[in-house]
């Protein structure tokens, strides 16, 4: 089946800005799946048609024969067939292999509201859905997708999945479809070590405090309590685990609000089979720097304002009678904050920015654009900025006990 990229899924909520600070956008680009494999029963035939979502190790899994056919069926509201073909599970998560059929055809968009898995309940399970993609065939009748989900527990049989669908009206109502589950297949966790080591960065400490390494994938968890971890879109994604000294391929994270800041979990690949050593590498995380910067508007070039080692170009200024807009490109991690602008007649606070997007440079550099609006019908003379939010480099090293 020749097919097409379909969508991936992710979860998230964005944050306000205190002060007068950028607010983060959330970018496909950025948002991360997993557990997107292909499925085998115990007498390794293949459950076809999933192979242009499968790569490494649980296709590997796979012909060991470690995951489960379900093959139960159900009809939907706009008249599509939903197949769950399968699943795989571990001590760190459970991935669910479903396809969706319609003589009639299934467009893009409408297929996401038409399918929306949210979670998968059970006896003392109640697991969320975390990433997953699909993709659809070039005639538009089928879709072939995966879904991960938090682990569910050994005790049950019968698993529940919980799906939103959209009705004619617009209106979305939640779906259910149960299959069974054999917890005597999931595999189990292969290395689980305690790690409690806590590392300061600019704007508060981060605790590290367990690795879980199951065949499916490996996690870390741990909390921190950073005022300014959300100022950037992937803050997790410069933490690195070695394993024998080689990067783990890092796969996604995730995070939620605590009493005491956050917990968060990250996930890479696999470990090795056999491991000499294991390393945990704060390599760069978000940070601040004080800036106290003002620049010129009145006389723009194309060369860019350097800010602590990064690039600012200021592309375009614009007044109307109701508010002034600066367009500007900076380095794609960058975040400024406390930024206003000097008129003749006062100094004006950045009310929002708007228009943000990531372009490619013609050496491969990802650059984020977007527009700063104030509150001004008069042209600004320059801009100020006291700091920026960024992805600082800390090298940090944790070594973890294999004992």
């Amino acid at each position: 089946m020749t097919s097409s990229i379909l969508e991936v899924f992710g979860f998230g909520h964005l944050k306000t800005s205190p002060s007068w600070g950028e607010v983060p956008f959330l970018c496909p680009k950025i948002l991360t799946a997993h557990g997107l494999r292909l499925l085998q029963n115990a007498h390794g035939k293949k459950l076809l048609g999933f192979d242009e979502v499968i790569t490494g190790t649980l296709q590997e899994l796979n012909h060991q024969g470690m995951g489960q056919i379900v093959e139960k069926e159900m009809d939907l509201r706009n008249g599509t067939r939903l197949v769950i073909n399968g699943i795989m599970a571990d001590a760190n998560q459970l991935v669910m292999y479903y396809t969706l059929t319609n003589p009639d055809g299934l467009d893009d968009m409408v297929t996401i509201d038409t399918f929306r898995p949210s979670r998968i309940t059970g006896l003392f399970t109640d697991s969320f859905a975390g990433g997953g993609t699909a993709i659809i065939s070039d005639d538009q009748t089928e879709i072939k997708g995966s879904m991960s989900f938090d682990p569910v527990s050994p005790f049950a049989k019968t698993l529940t999945l919980h799906f939103w669908q959209q009705l004619q009206d617009g209106q979305m109502v939640e779906s259910t479809i149960s299959f069974p589950y054999n917890p005597n297949k999931a595999m189990q966790a292969q290395f689980k070590q305690t790690i409690n080591k806590q590392v300061e960065v600019d704007k508060g400490t981060i605790i590290f405090r367990s690795i879980t390494a199951s065949p499916t994938m490996t996690v870390i968890e741990g909390s921190m309590n950073v005022e300014n971890h959300d100022r950037v879109s992937v803050p997790l994604g410069g933490i690195e685990l070695l394993a024998n000294g080689t990067a783990v391929p890092w796969l996604g994270s995730g995070s939620s609000s605590s009493l005491r800041g956050y917990n968060f979990d990250i996930r890479y690949d696999a470990l090795p089979p056999h491991l000499e050593s294991l390393e945990l590498v704060v390599k760069e995380f978000v940070g601040y720097q004080t800036l106290e910067k003002t620049i010129a508007l009145d006389a723009l070039d194309d060369k860019p304002v350097m800010l602590g080692g990064k690039e600012l170009r200021v592309k375009k200024v614009s007044v109307s009678s109701q508010e002034a807009g600066i367009t500007i490109v900076t380095d794609e991690d960058v975040m400024l904050d406390g930024v206003s602008i000097q008129t003749k007649s006062a100094v004006i606070p950045l009310r929002t920015t708007v228009g943000q997007e990531y372009i490619k440079e013609e050496d491969g550099r990802i650059k984020k654009e977007r527009t700063l609006l104030f509150d001004a019908a008069e042209e600004p003379q320059s801009m100020i900025i006291e700091g920026m939010h960024y992805m600082k480099p800390y090298d940090i090293k944790i070594e973890i006990p294999l004992d």
